[in-house]
């Protein structure tokens, strides 16, 4: 997907008028991750540059427009997720998916901290087979480069029956910083972006 942006300037200078006209493309593209807490991972890719926007929500589960009480109970089969858009141009697919493997532990199943359940697995859910193709590339990479002392366990699954989570869920950090949850467990993970 990609957006057109399109800048008219019109100058009328006492002679004559000139037209401005500029052309660009803008490359847009969406990947959705979950990395347990979808509070966290929505923290950590809203401060990188070149994601637009990060919404969290619902995926892969057997339910139509799962509420979060009923994704807690692990017996939807939804992970909770955050679909992130980001500007291919700024930022690469790559990229993105090492600040994703830099801040969660990809080698705990279904488990993240404290968290634990089918909800919070490690998971790339792609939106095409160049992205898939690009997460298993990525996965070889961290794999071979020991950083982790164990396997990583991460899913990587076609996106389906993606819904968005309650307004609540949404800018959770951002509207929420000096909760317990946000000060003990959010801001340690966006401190290893810095690293």
């Amino acid at each position: 997907m990609s957006h057109i942006i399109l800048n008219i300037l019109y100058i009328n200078i006492n002679l004559g008028c000139y037209l401005y006209l500029t052309i660009g493309v803008k490359l847009i593209n969406t990947i959705t991750l979950g990395a347990g807490c979808f509070w966290c991972v929505e923290a950590v890719f809203m401060s990188i540059p070149g994601v637009e926007a990060v919404e969290v929500g619902y995926c892969n589960g057997g339910v139509q427009d799962p509420t979060y009480e009923m994704v807690c109970t692990g017996n939807t089969g939804h992970a909770e997720v955050a679909k992130i858009t980001y500007n291919s141009d700024i930022i690469s697919l790559e990229q993105i998916l090492n600040h994703f493997f830099k801040t969660h532990d990809p080698t705990t199943l279904n488990k993240q901290g404290a968290d634990a359940g089918t909800q919070y697995r490690s998971a790339i859910f792609y939106n095409s087979n160049n992205q898939k193709e690009v997460a298993l590339q990525v996965i070889e990479k961290w794999e071979k480069s020991n950083y982790y002392d164990n396997p990583i366990v991460t899913e990587v699954t076609q996106i389906d029956n993606y819904s968005k989570a309650e307004d609540y869920h949404q800018n959770y950090y951002q509207n929420n910083k000096s909760a317990p949850y946000c000060m003990f467990v959010i801001k340690p993970k966006l401190d290893k972006i810095g690293e």
